[in-house]
Formats: structure tokens, C-alpha cells, sequence
């Protein structure tokens, strides 16, 4: 974590007005969060739904050594150590880049519409193989989040893996000269954010922005059958100074992906000459993998590490999870979140799986659409194989669209629409069997995952989160 005297931080982040007194404090790492406040932290009232500077007094009183003040904020507890700022957020951003600038590490960034933080998480794992890894916990992949994981960094990591997260234009071109990758990965293009940004070709653009903090001579590993990206790639300045790698399942990419299998305890596929496992489901998870593979073998990690990492990894909840239930039945928890590109890669991994009586499908809104969302959801519904899906349940305004075009060739009765999901979860319990299969699958905002200790007839009804 950074470490530093009162007066280098003032001189980070371009502040002014500290006490003389208070040049030789140290403060030992940063907090946004007066709850969670270790001893020596340095305090910044971040101004969200909550004023950070309500909390000023009390961080100090837990033991923060300092604390920021944004001018433009009245009343300053004058009698504690504070480094006077324009802006909160732009000081904690400030500071972050400072510190990285300290810092004699290799930095992978990863960002993308889907798959970024599995595979972060996947990377983690397969340079564990080999070096002493940094990386960014949960989803911290914010304006905020990416400079508290900077900040949070261990000077002997030697490798670090910061995913970046984006909700406009422009977000993640500043978290990329923040953090100013040597390697940046894009793992695909997607419909999320197309309500804000208003076009597929604007989502990649934005995407496309990591390029502009990466290292002279850095590496750019993207997702070559993704054709906006490739095309983007073409309008880079600085494309001659960039090492292009491409991965993915057409034959022009530099890494692709061939004799891919899923089967019900995970996936196997080769690349090259190697073959690799994954104890997870989804083809598109096989993708996530092989943008790892595919970043890790520019820092020279070997096949064989690599395969040993991938099997090592513990897999964030919601994200194809499969669990049993104690009556026989098993549930897949996809419902992290859900984009049409998403929805139809789950649905395409549920059609592939073998050994179960009846297959239910159960489908959430995709949010976040903009005015195409209804089309999207019919899209969706009009693609259904009823032969390798043999029941489909929705709930949601959005996602009845599915419902109403799968109506259209499934059986009668083989389709339910709801509004609430407590009604669906109720309906479907009751008609499940021994070895029959649930797939769930959702936006976040949905918050599907509740629904799973009904779906799952635990006795305790745990919600899982």
C-alpha cells in the first residue's frame, strides 16, 4: 500500500493549506469508508449518495491519520490534519497515478462488455504459477475503485491485474493513463451500456480507449472476431508503436481456440498444440480462458503453468455456477447479469448439456437496452430451440417479449410468464423432478439469485448473494 509523509501526499494531489505540524505524519494506505478505517490511513470524503465529509471527524477518531477536504465544502475541523483539495475524487485519482508512477511492476488491464472479471480471475490464477500477483478485488473496477486497488498495491507484487470497468465515454481512457497497462486486454463487445452510449460501434470505441494510458511499445491482446475491434484498431495514432495479439475461433487470430467440449463438470478445449480443462460451463468461458492464455503467454508463462492455474481457480458465484440440490435436481446460477451476447451464450452451453430428464429455462430482463430492448428480448425467444429446451419460465416486463415469441412453436403450457418471481419460483418448485436441470439467468438488477434456496428446497432458505 503506499506509505508516504503528510507533505508528499499534499504535493500528489495538488493540495495546500496542511499545518506545518502535520509535514512528518504518515499515512499507511487510503480509505473512502470511515467504517472499515485501519490506523494510519489517509481519509478522503469521496461525495456520493452520502457526503464523505459528514464522516471526516469520526475516520480520524477510528485512527485515520488524515484526512482531504474539498475547498468548495464549508466548516473544516481546522484542528485536525487535512490537505485541502478541488476535488475529491480527482485527488484519490491524482494520487493513484503518483503511486503507480512509483511502482516497478508489470500491469495487465482488462475491460470489455462481458467476461472481464472472470477473466481477471483466470489470469490471477495462471500468473500465481509464477510471480507474486496483485489484483483487483470483486468488481472495484470504477473511477473509484480502479485508484483504490493502485493504492492498495504491495511494492514487492511484480505482477498486477486491474480490471476496468466503464458506464460512458472517456471513463476508461482516465483509468488507463492512471494506471498505464503494459498489457491491456479486451475480452468482447456487447450490448451493455448501449442505452448510454446509444451504438455498438460507440461501445467499442470506448472500449478501445484502454489503448491510451498502455506503455510505449506495450501489448494490446483483443478478441479478433470481434469486427468493430478490429476495425477500431485500424484508427489507433499510435497502432506501429503497439504489439497486436489477437485471440478467439477464427483461423487469422494468433491464439484460437479449437475441439472445444462442454460437458457437465466443465470444459475442455486446445490451443495450439496444448490442451486445456476448465471446471466451469460455457463456451464463452472457454473464450474468457483463452484471452488469459493468451495475455500470460507474453509474460512467458509456460502451457503447462497455465493449465495448472486455469484448474485452480475458484469461480465467482453466479456465474455458471452449478449446484445440487438435496432432492436431486440441479439449479446453474448465471444470473450475475445478462446482455443479449451473454443470454445467448448461456442458453447455447444449457443446449449442449447431456444426462438430464427435463431442461427449464428460467429468463430475467436484460437491462440496459435503450429502446431496443423489447426487440432484443424477441430476438431472443424467436431463437429457442424447443427440442433441446423443454420449458421456458420469464419474469419481467422486458422478458415476457421472450416469452410471447416462444409461445409461438413451444407446446401448450411448456411457457409461463410472471411478473414476480416469488409467483415463478413458487410455480416451478413445484413441478420439478429428480435429474432435471434449471438454468437461471438475468440482469443484476433483477437480483434473480434470490429466488435459488426455493429453487434448490433448502431447508434454511438461504439467500445467496
Amino acid at each position: 500500500m503506499i506509505i508516504h509523509k503528510l507533505k508528499a501526499i499534499g504535493q500528489m494531489v495538488d493540495g495546500d493549506c496542511l499545518s506545518a505540524k502535520h509535514d512528518e505524519l504518515f499515512i499507511h494506505g487510503v480509505s473512502i469508508d470511515s467504517r472499515t478505517i485501519k490506523p494510519g490511513n489517509l481519509f478522503i470524503p469521496i461525495i456520493r449518495e452520502l457526503d464523505g465529509h459528514d464522516y471526516v471527524e469520526e475516520a480520524i477518531a477510528k485512527g485515520a491519520s488524515a484526512s482531504l477536504w474539498q475547498k468548495d465544502h464549508p466548516n473544516p475541523p481546522i484542528h485536525l490534519p487535512l490537505i485541502y483539495v478541488e476535488d475529491c475524487l480527482h485527488a484519490l485519482q491524482n494520487l493513484a497515478a503518483h503511486y503507480r508512477n512509483e511502482l516497478s511492476i508489470t500491469i495487465i488491464g482488462v475491460t470489455g462488455s462481458n467476461g472481464k472479471t472472470t477473466t481477471k480471475e483466470m489470469l490471477n490464477k495462471v500468473l500465481q504459477t509464477k510471480y507474486r500477483v496483485h489484483k483487483t478485488e470483486g468488481n472495484l473496477n470504477s473511477q473509484i475503485g480502479v485508484p483504490l486497488t493502485i493504492l492498495g498495491m504491495d511494492k514487492r507484487s511484480e505482477m498486477a491485474i486491474i480490471e476496468m470497468g466503464m458506464s460512458e465515454r472517456g471513463q476508461i481512457e482516465k483509468l488507463s493513463r492512471i494506471v498505464r497497462p503494459d498489457i491491456a486486454v479486451i475480452t468482447m463487445i456487447g450490448l451493455s451500456h448501449l442505452a448510454s452510449l446509444g451504438s455498438k460501434e460507440e461501445i467499442a470505441a470506448a472500449k478501445l480507449e484502454i489503448v491510451s494510458g498502455l506503455q510505449e511499445g506495450g501489448c494490446l491482446v483483443y478478441n479478433g472476431d470481434e469486427p468493430l475491434l478490429v476495425e477500431g484498431i485500424k484508427n489507433i495514432h499510435n497502432n506501429n508503436t503497439l504489439n497486436l495479439v489477437s485471440f478467439g475461433e477464427g483461423k487469422s487470430n494468433h491464439f484460437t481456440l479449437r475441439n472445444a467440449v462442454t460437458h457437465s463438470k466443465g470444459s475442455v478445449f486446445e490451443v495450439g498444440e496444448n490442451k486445456f480443462s476448465i471446471s466451469i460451463l460455457g463456451a464463452y468461458n472457454m473464450t474468457n480462458a483463452l484471452a488469459a492464455i493468451t495475455a500470460a503467454a507474453q509474460l512467458g508463462i509456460s502451457p503447462a503453468e497455465m493449465n495448472k492455474g486455469l484448474q485452480s481457480v475458484e469461480w465467482p458465484a453466479m456465474r455458471m455456477e452449478t449446484i445440487k440440490s438435496p432432492l436431486g435436481h440441479t439449479v446453474i446460477n448465471d444470473a450475475w447479469n445478462a446482455s443479449p451476447v451473454s443470454m445467448r451464450a448461456a442458453i447455447t452451453t444449457f443446449y449442449e448439456l447431456t444426462g438430464y430428464r427435463q431442461k427449464y429455462l428460467v429468463l430475467g430482463d436484460m437491462l440496459e437496452l435503450g429502446e431496443q430492448g423489447v426487440e432484443f428480448h424477441q430476438e431472443i425467444g424467436r431463437g429457442l430451440d424447443l427440442h433441446k429446451i423443454h420449458h421456458l419460465y420469464t419474469v419481467g416486463e422486458l422478458s415476457k417479449h421472450i416469452a410471447i415469441e416462444a409461445k409461438k412453436q413451444y407446446p401448450h403450457g411448456n411457457v409461463r410468464i410472471f411478473l414476480d418471481k416469488w409467483e415463478l419460483a413458487a410455480e416451478l418448485a413445484s413441478v420439478i423432478k429428480n435429474d432435471d436441470v434449471i438454468l437461471v439467468k438475468g440482469s443484476r438488477g433483477t437480483n434473480l439469485d434470490l429466488i435459488l434456496p426455493i429453487l434448490l428446497n433448502e431447508s434454511n432458505n438461504r439467500i445467496r448473494s
